[in-house]
């Protein structure tokens, strides 16, 4: 086995590894005991909506909260609070794509949805969609490994309200904001913080919307946006529905603080790329790794997903496939080399590894080491 160990084995695709040199005692400033409505508390909900819109460059016109249920939360608040007003594309390559077209079609039973699927490592036609309707989808499919390449395909005079679940993007990759109406995250993601909070953005769009439409559906109070029919500006300033944790809070400050002083989106940018090119060299000199993701233009800088590719592993049946990955994750991780880099249970077999900006490109490189010498013994050694 080699003899060098990632400084940091974390390399999980959610939560995520913490910002580096992290520790409890960051988080000394925390506003506790108190009341997160008191002035102080709010003052801190307030730096996290205002820092966050500072280093993502989010225009001054488009509003930002901190809502409950973390990325899927600030998804569901929205989907419940602005479809069905018209017609709605909804997109689907991962399984959280999914989830929404179950949620849309099913449980919001919005009477008239098409439907964009593509398999695990692809994507959809984005040309065969019209953004004059609604539409739904995932920057980056955090199960597949697929980002979309860019936002040409949304018309910038759109008629429909695009609401695009970004958990996995943001801060690793640049978002185009004229051309999103609706954008969620939680800060588990890219930023490395603690889970249960998400963050939902709107666009003048977007809030016109909520200001002129009434879903036929009963609206959940943890859902509801609007108050007399004008948006709710306190969600947006600090003032959120429920009880937050000022720890999280706190935690979401230091890693905001990281990333500015550390180039600010730019620079996360530059350290999620360099973590990709990292594994992307790597996979094309090893001939029992490839991408999941087959195209370069598509294939993400956060959740890398990595396939089997020797003749050997195709010969097995699913059954010891899946065997075979669970025994090589467990050895590395016993080895303290790596924890939870298995491919999500849906996806097909293989390896996830998160390349977002909190986790070191040095840490990468010596990972991909102990991944050749665990495949070769755990290939040894399977029966």
């Amino acid at each position: 086995m080699p003899s060098i160990k990632p400084v940091n084995p974390c390399f999980s695709s959610g939560p995520t590894s913490k910002i580096p040199g992290w520790s409890l005692q960051s988080l000394s400033g925390a506003f506790l005991g108190r009341s997160h409505r008191a002035k102080g508390g709010k003052a801190k909900l307030q730096e996290v909506i205002e820092q966050s819109k500072k280093i993502l460059g989010i225009p001054d016109d488009y509003v930002v909260g901190i809502v409950a249920g973390s990325d899927t939360g600030a998804v569901e608040m929205a989907m419940w609070s602005i479809l069905g007003a018209r017609g709605a594309d909804v997109l689907a390559w991962d399984a959280f794509g999914k989830d929404w077209v179950t949620d849309i079609t099913k449980q919001l039973k919005v009477a008239d949805v098409r439907k964009f699927e593509a398999d695990y490592g692809q994507i959809p036609d984005l040309t065969q969609v019209d953004t004059n309707r609604d539409v739904v989808f995932t920057w980056n499919g955090t199960t597949s490994g697929v980002r979309v390449p860019n936002a040409d395909w949304i018309k910038s005079d759109r008629e429909g309200v695009v609401i695009c679940d970004a958990t996995s993007a943001v801060f690793s990759m640049d978002l185009p904001w004229d051309k999103l109406d609706v954008v969620t995250w939680s800060w588990q993601k890219a930023m490395g913080g603690e889970a249960a909070h998400g963050m939902l953005v709107l666009s003048p769009r977007a809030v016109a919307r909520l200001e002129s439409y009434t879903p036929s559906w009963p609206m959940p109070k943890l859902f509801r946006m609007t108050k007399g029919g004008k948006l709710n500006a306190e969600i947006f300033t600090g003032a959120t529905i429920n009880t937050p944790s000022m720890l999280a809070v706190e935690d979401a400050l230091v890693s905001l603080e990281w990333m500015e002083k550390n180039g600010g989106l730019k620079g996360m940018i530059a350290r999620s790329e360099a973590n990709l090119a990292a594994i992307e060299a790597w996979v094309a000199k090893t001939d029992w790794v490839e991408f999941l993701c087959q195209d370069k233009a598509t294939r993400s800088c956060t959740s890398i997903t990595l396939s089997f590719a020797d003749a050997w592993f195709a010969a097995l049946d699913a059954e010891k496939q899946a065997a075979f990955a669970k025994q090589m994750v467990s050895a590395l991780e016993k080895d303290g080399v790596a924890y939870d880099i298995a491919s999500y249970r849906d996806a097909p077999v293989g390896l996830r590894i998160w390349g977002g900006s909190t986790v070191e490109t040095n840490d990468i490189e010596a990972l991909l080491p102990w991944l050749d010498a665990a495949y070769e013994a755990t290939k040894a050694s399977f029966k």
